[in-house]
């Protein structure tokens, strides 16, 4: 029983009958974009604004610094990760939709529940920043409210754009860059709860009992060499591993076309390392490994119960969640793109320095499409292992 999907459904179905019973009240924009305007949290909005002006505007300029040092960062980071994925083969593609059930290199599988509570965290906090900023300057907010692209849920704030657009070009970037700064110092605000209470709380509570692999990459050395995902792992180079510390730690000075011997329980490989695609000079396995079994502690189950020990677990699993999303999401939103706040931030930064509004539009619109076939690349082998799944039980029919 898929129990993910089912939970999707009973959600999914909720905002349908919501939407059914409340159609009139929803604004349609390209046919697409379901729009629920409210005016919801915009005195609390207005409140921040009026308390804490001062420091609000020092906030904003140094977001608006760290918005272009990041923009930047993001796009550096796009475009070398595009040109290894183009020129090194099994290369990692550097973006991934961050969906339900899609697997990740490295990384858990996000589940229905902390995919749509982070996501509610993060555009909640995203657009509440941007409304905060917009009255900190006096831009009048017409409503606040969410919204529908398809199955995605979305939150928004409505500025005034005739207003906004007479405020100056450092107001505009305040406002703009407000955002996914928020998202920013969100996920450094949930980091330092995990790092300093939950971490070590579970850590208190839980006793690792195994390996197994997680994830493998394809056409690299583990996935070639016939390793399985499930595979509970017991020694590597003849050590025996029972954490992933002690994994990592016989890995930790692998250097490429080092041997390696994986004992799992089900079979012996021998494994050739590798170059790392992110540095020549290590080695790769292309193996993500993850705790057979994180087991609580007996003597935390007769003092506590179940309940506690499994909700502080549960708790700091949404937290992985809340910071990696937080985190994608911020850096994401500030590429120079048309449809994020990094493409509007773009094109009022080039003003600066580009007064001819032709030329600026003639430069966006060639970085968009620069930005545009990188994340096309970059989401194409996804792309194509949906488009495989969905093919694939027609396929067996006709065979």
């Amino acid at each position: 029983m898929n129990i993910d999907l089912i939970l999707a459904i009973v959600f999914y179905g909720l905002l349908l009958l919501f939407y059914l019973k409340n159609k009139d009240k929803f604004e349609i924009q390209a046919k697409v974009l379901a729009l629920y305007k409210t005016k919801l949290g915009l005195k609390l909005m207005d409140k921040f604004a009026k308390k804490f002006p001062t420091l609000l505007k020092y906030i904003g300029y140094i977001g608006v610094l760290f918005g272009f040092v990041r923009m930047v960062f993001i796009l550096y980071y796009l475009i070398s990760g595009t040109y290894r994925l183009l020129t090194i083969p099994n290369s990692i593609p550097v973006l991934a939709p961050v969906l339900p059930g899609v697997k990740i290199a490295g990384l858990p599988t996000l589940s229905f529940w902390y995919w749509i509570i982070s996501i509610l965290v993060i555009a909640v906090v995203h657009e509440f920043s941007h409304g905060v900023f917009s009255r900190l300057y006096g831009v009048k907010i017409k409503s606040s409210g969410f919204a529908f692209l398809g199955p995605l849920l979305a939150a928004f704030v409505e500025p005034d754009e005739k207003n906004l657009a007479k405020k100056s070009k450092l107001a505009q970037l305040s406002i703009l860059a407000a955002g996914s700064f928020a998202n920013i110092l969100t996920a450094c605000f949930v980091l330092l709860i995990t790092i300093l209470i939950l971490n070590p709380a579970v850590s208190s509570i839980v006793e690792q009992k195994g390996i197994q692999v997680l994830a493998l990459e394809e056409n690299y050395p583990a996935y070639n060499a016939g390793l399985k995902e499930g595979d509970t792992v017991l020694f590597v180079n003849n050590f025996p591993v029972s954490t992933t510390e002690d994994f990592k730690n016989v890995l930790a000075n692998l250097k490429p076309d080092d041997k390696v011997i994986i004992q799992t329980n089900n079979t012996i490989k021998n494994l050739i390392a590798t170059k790392n695609p992110n540095n020549v000079s290590k080695g790769y396995l292309g193996i993500s490994i993850a705790p057979l079994d994180l087991k609580v502690k007996d003597g935390i189950i007769k003092k506590y119960g179940n309940f506690i020990p499994l909700t502080i677990l549960w708790i700091a699993k949404l937290f992985f969640w809340l910071f990696a999303i937080n985190l994608g999401v911020a850096l994401f939103n500030l590429l120079p793109l048309a449809i994020v706040d990094g493409g509007r931030m773009f094109t009022t930064g080039l003003s600066y320095f580009v007064k001819s509004k032709r030329k600026i539009y003639i430069i966006f619109r060639a970085i968009t499409f620069l930005c545009l076939f990188l994340i096309f690349v970059n989401l194409l082998p996804y792309i194509i292992k949906l488009i495989l799944f969905l093919i694939n039980p027609l396929l067996v029919l006709l065979s």
